[in-house]
């Protein structure tokens, strides 16, 4: 049976923890003490617009020290370094469900070809410790990586996703899985955040439009110098195919004065735009917007 250990037990982590876990996979959710307490007491709650409301009680731990077979990683960039002190062991495989690009170069850093390229689209947020919802039905995992010694693994790991009712596919390459998340994520992220509305808003505002398209051109052209050759009008139909009143987890941040995920997101865009040569003032125009709201 595979074993898989989920790292970071949020809206995204909790939703994938508990579909596992709901399938009959051997789950360990991997949080701090206080997380951990909260899920030993009342488990894994889900609302769910794809798989309903459900509750499991998966293992919880504050330290992983067994060697799983899968580690997926869904913590917030930010707060990576310090979740992976929680993990001692070696796991055969690991899934980074990460916003941004650059935490796949930081994850082989420690656990080299092991860590992979992988990025999952969900709306999903963690309400409360052990409570999670997801609002849209809409759900995919893709895994990648241009390195062969994974992929047997990765298919492997794939198959188990789908038994919990959890769509993915493996993907052609790092670079077109990775660039393809980011090109939508930031334009979503950055409007939304920047205006403080839903993208139904963004889209139907002439000034906040023209933004919106900008930013997938600029976020497009710098994916198309990494190698990721991406079709602009096609992350432009599914942003127009979005519920009108979807948001982000960056502007739920910035409504909250939370932290958001600015570099990880429009910073990792504009750090490699910048190692091409390549400007993206739509991006940190609105990116400084975001920092003024915050302020």
């Amino acid at each position: 049976m595979t074993r898989v250990a989920v790292l970071g037990p949020g809206g995204v982590g909790g939703f994938v923890a508990a579909a596992l876990a709901r399938a009959g996979v051997a789950t360990t959710v991997v949080a701090r003490e206080e997380t951990v307490a909260a899920i030993a007491d009342g488990g894994l709650r889900v609302r769910s617009a794809r798989l309903g409301e459900f509750a499991v009680r998966p293992a919880a731990t504050a330290r992983l020290d067994d060697d799983v077979d899968v580690l997926v990683v869904a913590t917030k960039a930010g707060g990576l370094a310090a979740a992976l002190a929680r993990v001692a062991g070696t796991p055969g495989l690991v899934v980074p469900l990460l916003n941004g690009i650059d935490h796949v170069a930081a994850l082989r850093e420690r656990f080299g070809q092991r860590a992979i390229a992988a990025t999952i689209r969900i709306e999903s947020e963690r309400v409360a410790p052990g409570e999670i919802v997801q609002t849209s039905p809409a759900l995919r995992v893709e895994l990648a990586s241009d390195a062969p010694a994974p992929r047997p693994r990765m298919a492997a790991f794939a198959d188990v996703l789908r038994s919990a009712e959890i769509p993915a596919r493996l993907g052609d390459g790092e670079a077109p899985v990775l660039w393809s998340k980011l090109a939508r994520l930031n334009a979503l992220a950055c409007t939304t955040a920047a205006y403080g509305l839903p993208i139904g808003a963004i889209r139907e505002h002439p000034r906040r439009r023209v933004d919106l398209e900008a930013a997938v051109d600029e976020t497009v052209a710098v994916a198309d110098a990494e190698g990721a050759g991406l079709d602009a009008d096609a992350t432009l139909r599914e942003i127009w195919e979005l519920d009108p009143a979807q948001t982000t987890s960056m502007a739920r941040d910035v409504a909250a004065g939370r932290e958001p995920e600015l570099d990880a997101i429009a910073g990792a865009v504009l750090r490699h735009g910048a190692a091409h040569g390549l400007a993206c003032p739509t991006v940190e125009r609105l990116a400084q917007r975001i920092r003024e709201r915050l302020a």
